[in-house]
């Protein structure tokens, strides 16, 4: 979002800002799409807007959705009975109203006022307005308390990712995970040349959250910031940096190395490896998604070929040196940017993305030359996706042996590791604002294997 869900003072945005905000919980929930699918769709909306406005808009969203557990559970305090099917829309003028008082610390008749009026204006809530007005106001003069004194983490966790969480990692690292997802995330940058760490620090007001990556103490919009016109970073978590890290190292370093880099857009890693002086093939199966990884490419200087196909079937024209796999998953480990997901994802979606996983992973390998490095990654808290997957695929692929990283050679001494592998929980370095969950394996495929490949 790039705003803080408690930027705004008392003053209240009018009904349009309210609509829009309604209007973007609807269509998470309803079409259980991202938030950013929903802003997309709502574009011309927001454009229609003052920039104050659709931000004050967004941040209701975003807060009713990031608390959206404890939230429900405070207006139940509240609500005599249970709302009926058709009280659907007066359950989310509830939440945004709930959220502007809660999150947002609003003034108190302002948002009753406003979600009144959202009410009205909202043909399915319109015969609620009594039931929002009453509830509402009995949040604002007595819900703080209750607030306060809640559990928070814990409600906001869906019980689906808690069972799983605490059968991962404990009880305690569960509810640490779920703390960390509680504010949304800081805005980190990758330095294109690290030996530019001191003078970016300075310029940006940034502190070092690993070599060659700061972190913003007071991000603001991405595009005034200084050294974006000129490319000398680009925005990426932390931890999503880890993987091109762990490749790079193996490989004693990019110069002269052919990487592929599946799955590869909006580009992050990409930039990352062609900055180190590697020759990058990067394949994503989206080409409008490839279209912004080029435009990062060419803001930033680098160079990269892009290829638009499934990279399940596509083969390079020869082997290469290292292949890095960021696999599509369930993304749990990036609810602090994404808080709409315990609510729009499944215990499904860990499943259907893990056989996808699978059968890149096998392709990736095949990609590779004898000695050839492959890095496997992927944003999710979920040992099926993560630990699982990487011991099912060592299990039925000759010729492999795992390297397993040593987490302080990337700035992370605190990192699990796990048979062999690197875990990151978005409850790690908590006292500098956290960083996204990441699974990280690396690989080496044995030099003495000499099977045909069959090239693109």
């Amino acid at each position: 979002m790039g705003l803080s869900e408690r930027a705004f003072e008392d003053e209240a945005a009018g009904l349009p800002a309210r609509r829009f905000a309604f209007s973007l919980l609807t269509r998470v929930l309803d079409q259980r799409v991202t938030l950013d699918e929903a802003n997309e769709a709502l574009a011309s909306v927001a454009a229609r807007m003052p920039p104050r406005d659709a931000a004050f808009a967004r941040a209701i969203a975003y807060g009713a959705l990031r608390h959206k557990g404890a939230l429900e559970k405070l207006l139940g305090r509240y609500i005599k009975q249970a709302l009926p099917a058709h009280g659907l829309a007066a359950g989310r003028v509830l939440l945004c109203g709930a959220a502007e008082l809660m999150v947002l610390a609003g003034k108190s008749h302002a948002a009753v006022d406003g979600a009144n009026r959202l009410a009205v204006a909202t043909r399915e809530a319109k015969p609620f307005k009594p039931l929002i007005n009453a509830v509402l106001r009995r949040v604002a003069a007595e819900g703080e308390a209750a607030w306060h004194m809640m559990d928070r983490p814990r409600a906001d966790t869906p019980d689906w990712l808690w069972r799983r969480w605490s059968a991962a990692y404990g009880e305690d690292a569960a509810h640490a995970i779920a703390e960390a997802h509680a504010n949304p995330a800081p805005l980190d940058l990758t330095l294109r040349d690290p030996a530019g760490g001191e003078h970016w620090q300075s310029a940006l007001g940034a502190a070092e959250i690993l070599p060659g990556t700061l972190r913003l103490a007071a991000p603001g919009a991405v595009e005034t910031l200084p050294g974006f016109a000129e490319g000398a970073w680009w925005v990426q978590d932390a931890a999503a940096s880890v993987p091109a890290r762990l490749l790079l190292d193996l490989l004693g370093g990019g110069a002269g190395k052919t990487i592929v880099d599946l799955c590869a857009a909006p580009g992050g890693k990409t930039m990352q490896l062609a900055a180190a002086g590697a020759r990058v093939i990067a394949v994503d199966s989206s080409a409008g998604r490839l279209k912004r990884l080029a435009a990062n490419l060419a803001r930033t200087g680098l160079a990269a070929e892009t290829v638009a196909a499934d990279g399940r079937i596509w083969r390079p024209d020869a082997p290469v040196d290292a292949v890095l796999l960021d696999a599509p998953c369930s993304a749990t480990g990036t609810i602090r940017r994404h808080p709409e997901l315990p609510w729009i994802r499944d215990e499904g979606a860990v499943t259907r993305n893990a056989a996808a996983a699978a059968a890149l992973l096998d392709a990736a390998f095949a990609m590779l030359k004898p000695g050839g490095v492959l890095v496997f990654a992927v944003c999710s808290l979920e040992p099926e996706e993560g630990e699982r997957q990487m011991e099912a695929f060592l299990g039925r692929t000759p010729g492999v042996r795992l390297a397993a990283p040593d987490p302080a050679r990337f700035g992370l001494p605190e990192a699990a590791r796990r048979g062999g592998f690197l875990r990151l929980l978005p409850s790690f370095a908590a006292d500098r604002g956290g960083m996204d969950g990441f699974f990280v394996a690396g690989l080496v495929k044995n030099a003495a294997m000499d099977a045909p490949f069959s090239g693109g």
